[in-house]
């Protein structure tokens, strides 16, 4: 009895150890894991926290450039004259360094107003937490606008507008729009010539629509601008610059056919043929002459490197685009669309500027279906067809922008709406490539807009 009594404690005493150690085992199991999941909520946490932080130095670095361009608008080597990346500290708000962020500057290529900054922002003691932002600024253009007048206008019922449409006068609409249109003016005296016997009428009135891309009166738009910039085109075709210059003629002007090789033939207009006429402003007949009845032999050129040409004469233009120009004209001087001026693509890369001092006029002569792929302006005179009786051709499609100082009219109509003059049908779609790539020369705004942000790293 003794000898079996003593062997049961044994066993007894075994098994408590062994709960006893593989329970300490266990609980220091346990204990390990609480404490490793702990940390590395901790690191994860720290982690989060950083690149949190990182984001945000570089978005500093965003708003410190915007703001650097604000004062100084060409300045794409954050004023240090040298080539980037440029590094600037980032404190903490007692003044610690605590991270950094280096920007990337991207100037505006040819023709265009587009900035790119791209900032890369970290934290001092964790490297790894880098972030990234781009955005993109630039510099809204007059060729924001589909049409653009400086005086009063009015779109018939056979006219469709896409893109937005400004008048600093007054608008009596009645046709079709897909964008806002806004007039200077709370009212205005609509003139005879725009079929409202002299009555007033609010900034924005007619047929037209929809009602709700409406909007009167808002801030004028300042044609001033454009003097300096014809001086900037002229400034630009002299040596050592590369642009394009041509003298008067001695003739009637200059004929510019652009080539879809890239090349531009011009010929000396040497006579054109005058029509019984009527302007906007003028009942009496006159005889402009403006369409081109002979020329000279041509001389290639090809599309001027910095896309300026200037001359000191009439111009005449029409063909396929192939590149980025633009046109501009002597004082006194209109520029007339002698045919269908294309681009090869319409995909920002080709782009033509056309910009008169005087008028721009499509002639008597012009094609029954006529498609413009352009930006034009006239400074002081207007974008227009004259009354020519009897004359009506079928459509106008304007792909670009136009922006015109005086009346502006493709059509004329009769006391009871019909077309009796011009085009029947006009089609105008604004080119999305102008707002921010303008051709050179063009007006552009003063204050960069942010035009787009993303994180790309």
């Amino acid at each position: 009895m003794k000898k079996f009594f003593s062997k049961k404690i044994n066993e007894a005493g075994n098994i408590l150890l062994f709960v006893m150690v593989f329970g300490a085992i266990s609980f220091s199991l346990i204990v390990m894991g609480v404490t490793g999941y702990a940390i590395l909520e901790n690191h994860a946490s720290g982690h989060k926290h950083n690149r949190e932080m990182a984001f945000q130095i570089a978005e500093a670095g965003v708003n410190y450039y915007r703001w650097h361009l604000a004062h100084n608008k060409i300045d794409y080597q954050d004023g240090t004259g040298q080539v980037g990346p440029y590094v600037h500290d980032f404190k903490d708000k007692d003044g610690v360094v605590v991270g950094h962020f280096s920007l990337a500057i991207t100037p505006p290529a040819m023709g265009s107003t587009l900035v790119t900054v791209q900032s890369t922002g970290w934290l001092d003691d964790q490297l790894s937490s880098k972030r990234t932002l781009k955005v993109r600024l630039g510099f809204p253009a007059l060729t924001d606008y589909a049409f653009l007048t400086n005086t009063d206008v009015w779109i018939g019922d056979n006219e469709v507008v896409h893109g937005k449409f400004h008048a600093n006068g007054g608008i009596r609409f009645d046709g079709v729009t897909d964008a806002p249109l806004t007039s200077a003016v709370p009212t205005y005296v609509c003139k005879t010539f725009h079929g409202c016997g002299n009555q007033v009428k609010p900034g924005i009135w007619g047929a037209g629509g929809p009602v709700t891309y409406w909007n009167f009166p808002v801030p004028a738009q300042d044609f001033s601008a454009v003097t300096a910039k014809l001086a900037e085109i002229k400034a630009n075709t002299q040596p050592p610059a590369t642009g394009l210059y041509l003298s008067s003629s001695g003739k009637q002007g200059w004929r510019f056919q652009f080539l879809a090789n890239g090349t531009i033939s011009v010929s000396k207009v040497n006579t054109t043929n005058c029509y019984k006429a009527k302007d906007v402003n003028n009942n009496n007949y006159f005889w402009p002459c403006i369409d081109i009845a002979t020329v000279g032999a041509a001389t290639v050129y090809n599309m001027p490197a910095n896309g300026y040409i200037y001359v000191e004469d009439n111009v005449w233009v029409y063909g396929t685009v192939n590149g980025r120009a633009t046109i501009g004209t002597a004082t006194g001087k209109s520029i007339m669309i002698n045919g269908n001026i294309l681009y090869q693509a319409k995909d920002g890369s080709h782009v033509l500027g056309l910009i008169a001092e005087q008028n721009i006029l499509i002639p008597h002569n012009s094609p029954d279906v006529l498609e413009v792929d352009a930006a034009v302006l006239a400074q002081n005179g207007a974008a227009k067809r004259y009354y020519y009786p009897g004359d009506t051709k079928t459509s106008l499609t304007i792909y670009g922008s136009v922006i015109s100082n005086g009346l502006w009219t493709w059509s004329w109509v009769s006391g009871g709406g019909a077309v009796i003059s011009g085009y029947k049908n006009t089609n105008a779609t604004y080119d999305v490539n102008l707002t921010y790539g303008p051709p050179v020369g063009f007006p552009v705004g003063s204050e960069y807009n942010l035009i787009s942000w993303e994180e790309v790293q």
